[in-house]
């Protein structure tokens, strides 16, 4: 008979102490209520990285892509400045006015004399590329990516070429850099 009471008080005792192994668990009620006490870490969600900025250049392009959309086969008409009609010189002031917050002159001539002069294989987003299309006569772009500009051509309204096509190649005639980095 001691043998069948034996089992029962083991499993009182095993369970009891295992009780008494495991921490305590604390509830508000047992905190002490003062001041001095330190506030508990506040634990912060993780957040996913956010996406990196885009760079200035890119920033500059994307513009230049929106202003290509926004009139994008407008025809040219010299002396234009709407949408009815636009040439060289006005669609890259309203370009660099509206989306880059640049000032330039009206015309070729005087964009021409914009900024600093660089070199045809130091072109980067944002640049003026001229040409010479006849013997007084000058044309203006603006270089985005690739050796393509947006420009307004004659015959085929506001428009993207590419500087190696042999027109744009044959009367390339300089470049000039503006200062983007403070107006983007």
């Amino acid at each position: 008979m001691k043998r069948r009471l034996l089992l029962p008080h083991l499993f009182a005792i095993i369970t009891t102490a295992g009780c008494s192994m495991a921490p305590y668990q604390y509830s508000p009620e047992d905190m002490p209520h003062t001041s001095q006490q330190a506030p508990l870490p506040q634990v912060k969600p993780s957040q996913p990285n956010p996406k990196p900025s885009p760079s200035p250049s890119e920033l500059v392009k994307t513009r230049l892509y929106k202003q290509y959309q926004e009139w994008k086969g407008t025809r040219y008409q010299l002396g234009g400045m709407s949408k009815r009609g636009i040439d060289c010189s006005a669609l890259v002031l309203l370009t660099y006015r509206d989306h880059m917050g640049i000032q330039l002159p009206r015309t070729t001539r005087y964009q021409a004399q914009a900024g600093k002069a660089i070199k045809r294989n130091q072109l980067r987003t944002g640049d003026l590329v001229f040409f010479k299309t006849g013997r007084r006569g000058r044309h203006v772009g603006i270089y985005i990516e690739n050796g393509q500009f947006l420009h307004a051509s004659v015959s085929r309204g506001v428009t993207i070429s590419h500087l190696s096509e042999h027109y744009w190649n044959s009367r390339y005639w300089r470049a000039r850099r503006l200062d983007l980095k403070n107006n983007s």
